[in-house]
């Protein structure tokens, strides 16, 4: 399983985010973070909505541009955690999408 965090430099929130995903320790999973300053289709969707979370079901990222966009095909916005949630709280929110 491969998570994607879109997130931008100096996004207090987004690297909150990153930091409890990266303290997860009973789920696994590749964590992918791209920052959304460093393509323009990525700046003009998310400018406004960081930090977004998807779960992605291609394992590795892909390195032409032809496959990054395939691979887009099959990520699956999650919601958005609260950024009071604990570690533990965000592990479970991981868990109920990974069931379905």
């Amino acid at each position: 399983m491969r998570l994607i965090l879109y997130s931008k430099p100096g996004c207090h929130l987004c690297e909150g985010l990153q930091e409890k995903l990266e303290q997860i320790q009973n789920l696994s999973f590749e964590l992918e973070v791209r920052d959304i300053t460093t393509r323009e289709d990525w700046f003009a969707t998310y400018e406004y909505e960081v930090p977004v979370l998807y779960l992605s079901n291609h394992h590795r990222a892909a390195s032409r541009r032809e496959d990054v966009e395939d691979a887009e095909g099959s990520e699956k916005l999650l919601p958005r955690p609260s950024p009071r949630a604990s570690v533990q709280q965000l592990e479970q929110m991981l868990r109920k999408y990974l069931a379905n």
